[in-house]
């Protein structure tokens, strides 16, 4: 209880003085591998030991939510995700478990890819939106059954696959309806969710389309606002040659869900937002 206080206390202050972060930051830095050490052989190594007595093959840690690391350049120069992935890349591995880290996308797109790879040595597994068409415009069907049914898991998770279905006049007012709303996705799951959600709060179920017209109309003109001239120019280029080059196409284009990537059997495509579809600035 002590401990925890005392670091209450200093989490308090850290947050209304940069200076005693500053300073925080100096006194952990010098203490990072007696700290590793210690997590390893007082909470990893025992967990470890204590699995495997139960018949498991040993602990899997993950650190979610790092892909959403702040691209801000430190002091030194070096951008925030390159300083903690490439040059401390060696003090994230020394955790004595599996690790599974999620990446900022910028990383995949820098000059300090390889660096990466080495670091680790292993290359990052990429994963992609979940196809809703192909690279040629075709309707993908079996990405858009994966996400029917994961909108209706969540309306009836005590179902089977083969029986959820049968439910979708319950929840929407006709099946277009429901594949309409996983087309605009665009595959992006957390969008999805969140479209579902919005209609939710302004209708209850079934869901008819005209209230899934004002809600993609909200997050449609939310992303237009946002985008420049000059963006939309490179929007242009993507929906011609279906890619997106360099670290500042990434940057501005994919960080800001203008752009969803994708891959299939001949390798990795970008295409515009659904959301943005249609829309006059493209055409020009």
């Amino acid at each position: 209880m002590e401990l925890q206080l005392g670091l209450a206390k200093v989490t308090a202050k850290t947050k209304q003085s940069a200076s005693m972060r500053a300073k925080l930051r100096g006194f952990l830095e010098a203490r990072t591998d007696s700290i590793t050490d210690s997590i390893n052989d007082e909470i990893l190594e025992p967990a470890v030991r204590e699995l495997k007595k139960k018949g498991k093959e040993g602990l899997v840690v993950i650190a979610d939510n790092l892909d959403r690391i702040h691209n801000k350049p430190k002091p030194s120069g070096r951008n925030q995700p390159e300083y903690i992935f490439v040059d401390r890349g060696e003090q994230l591995k020394r955790l004595n478990c599996h690790l599974l880290y999620t990446l900022p996308l910028t990383l995949l797109f820098s000059n300090d890819a390889s660096e990466l790879n080495g670091r680790f040595g292993v290359k990052p597994k990429n994963l992609s939106m979940v196809p809703v068409q192909s690279r040629h415009g075709e309707p993908c069907e079996p990405g858009l059954e994966l996400l029917r049914q994961m909108v209706m898991a969540r309306a009836f998770p005590e179902l089977t696959p083969d029986e959820r279905p049968d439910k979708i006049g319950e929840v929407f007012g006709n099946p277009e309806v429901l594949d309409r709303l996983c087309m605009i996705s665009g595959g992006h799951v957390r969008n999805l969710i969140s479209f579902l959600f919005s209609c939710l709060q302004k209708e209850d179920t079934p869901l008819p389309e005209d209230i899934l017209d004002e809600v993609i109309q909200e997050y449609r003109d939310d992303l237009v606002k946002k985008i420049t001239p000059d963006e939309w120019e490179l929007l242009r280029e993507v929906r011609q040659n279906r890619q997106v080059a360099g670290e500042d196409g990434c940057q501005i284009l994919l960080r800001s869900m203008f752009v969803f990537e994708y891959q299939d059997k001949d390798g990795i495509w970008f295409d515009i937002n659904p959301l943005l579809a249609g829309m006059d600035q493209l055409q020009s």
